[in-house]
């Protein structure tokens, strides 16, 4: 039973990120497109562009994308699926120190 509560746990981790993306995108979508739609409105003389839902949209997508993103690759790097660009840089050995017995 532990097992399963700790998977739904996990899942739930990463589909509140997902989410947040996808309500980003959406918010991001809806201003564009309100802006666009407002320009056909004759009663409308100065229309202007709803920034603030855009860029809280674009702060739910680069957060939610970028935790998704970076989850991938810990857990790519850490069953070694990474081709060498994303591997972990390994610090040079110190001159006069000898790694062998």
């Amino acid at each position: 039973m532990k097992m399963i509560i700790s998977r739904f746990i996990a899942i739930l981790i990463l589909v509140v990120p997902g989410f947040m993306a996808m309500k980003g995108f959406l918010m991001m979508k809806d201003a564009v497109f309100l802006y666009i739609a407002v320009h056909g409105d004759d009663r409308v003389t100065n229309p202007s562009f709803g920034w603030l839902p855009f860029l809280g949209g674009l702060a739910l997508f680069v957060i939610g994308i970028g935790f998704l993103g970076g989850w991938i690759l810990f857990r790519d790097r850490k069953r070694n699926y990474v081709g060498p660009r994303f591997k972990k840089k390994r610090s040079a050995p110190k001159p006069g120190t000898s790694s062998g017995s």
